[in-house]
């Protein structure tokens, strides 16, 4: 450590102190996640990124600290965002799993499960004893999938040999992160019937389902992405989402889970900041600290300055959600915009560590290349960004 300063006695990357919105309760025990994040994940998650292995070992941990879904446990929409953002800022792969897991699969057995779907599936899926994923994105349709799925459901009526009454799905998901280890998948197919958009709770070890890793990334190597195919599917009525009868159904839903990702968005820019601050202070070129370079600290500025204005939009979009009046074109402009400082400070933080930038040996090639991702998913910043503009005028340039 140089003589220069202690990085403790600096100040933190939370530089405007959103945190003490947050209760004394809450503030404890985003401590606890912190010291568990630090202890559990933090000295192995680079191991597991370049090996693009999943820590199954992990869940039992995970799932001990009971944040399932923190809003429905009756902690604040800040709280829930922090956790995400907190994750991030030690793994992205694992707070992807994690959102993926509980604010989409477990959130939708919450908002349009059955009395007897949450009966059956709820606890064990809360407290990580089953895994689900979310079957929406195919290989031909992402930012268009509401009007273009080609995942089709058929009700077939009847039928002692099948069950009783049951849909046979068919079709291809693409991007399904948690895809290959899941238990269950929530799947979107469009009814031949009447060209309704259907859900389904689809155990993953059914006949016709067939699963492969997707290969070859250069981000959220530990998420388990997956290509799914479902070939004369059977599902019966009784796992079909009774609360979903449209695609409209979902908004909400879709709307919470990009709310997180723009969380992610902000715990990737703690992570750069936090890895290239402490790399400027204890790091010595030409004989005194890298801190010490004007164009250093002007980066570090910058990166702090775009950390702090992406908190502060999001920390006003929690405060909407706790009002019930986050509408989509808001949280689609927190989304566009947290992603696309991020995209700035993750590249300002790989050139404070110049050549090591580029090697996870010291986090920073890690953060930078997980950002690409989230960039991209839960609406890539130019559809958000249309979304944004068609609330602005009227008028849409997506269709």
């Amino acid at each position: 450590m140089t003589p220069l300063t202690a990085l403790e006695t600096l100040p933190t990357a939370d530089f405007f102190d959103y945190e003490s919105l947050l209760s004394a309760p809450e503030q404890r025990k985003l401590s606890e996640l912190r010291e568990f994040l630090a202890a559990e994940i933090a000295p192995y998650a680079a191991e597991w990124w370049n090996k693009a292995e999943f820590p199954s070992h992990l869940l039992p941990k995970l799932a001990a600290l009971e944040l399932s879904t923190p809003a429905q446990r009756g902690y604040s929409n800040l709280f829930a965002g922090l956790v995400i953002a907190e994750i991030t800022r030690v793994d992205t792969s694992i707070a992807t799993f994690f959102l993926v897991h509980h604010d989409l699969f477990v959130e939708s057995l919450y908002e349009f499960g059955s009395e007897d779907q949450r009966s059956r599936l709820l606890d064990d899926a809360s407290n990580l004893r089953t895994t689900g994923a979310f079957a929406l994105t195919e290989p031909e349709h992402g930012s268009d999938v509401a009007g273009g799925m080609e995942t089709r459901a058929r009700r077939v009526v009847g039928g002692a040999d099948h069950g009783g009454d049951c849909w046979v799905l068919n079709g291809a998901k693409r991007w399904i992160g948690n895809g290959t280890f899941c238990d269950y998948m929530l799947v979107w197919a469009r009814d031949e019937a009447d060209g309704a958009i259907r859900g389904f709770i689809v155990d993953a070890g059914l006949p016709g389902v067939s699963r492969s890793r997707i290969e070859n990334k250069i981000a959220l190597r530990t998420v388990q992405n997956a290509d799914i195919l479902f070939e004369d599917v059977r599902v019966l009525e009784a796992d079909r989402f009774a609360g979903i009868n449209s695609f409209a159904d979902t908004n909400a839903l879709l709307r919470g889970s990009r709310i997180s990702v723009a969380w992610q968005a902000v715990g990737q820019q703690l992570a750069a900041f936090d890895v290239a601050r402490q790399y400027a202070v204890e790091r010595r070129q030409f004989g005194r600290p890298l801190a010490k370079f004007q164009l250093i600290q002007q980066q570090l500025v910058s990166m702090l300055g775009n950390a702090v204005a992406s908190m502060g939009m999001m920390v006003r979009i929690a405060q909407l959600q706790d009002l019930g009046a986050a509408d989509m074109a808001q949280v689609a402009l927190a989304k566009s915009y947290t992603s696309a400082r991020m995209r700035e400070t993750v590249a300002m933080g790989r050139s404070v560590l110049g050549g090591n930038g580029i090697v996870t040996d010291y986090r920073m090639a890690k953060i930078f290349a997980d950002a690409e991702a989230i960039y991209t998913y839960e609406g890539s910043y130019e559809i958000n960004t249309l979304i944004v503009g068609r609330a602005l005028t009227g008028v849409s340039a997506i269709a």
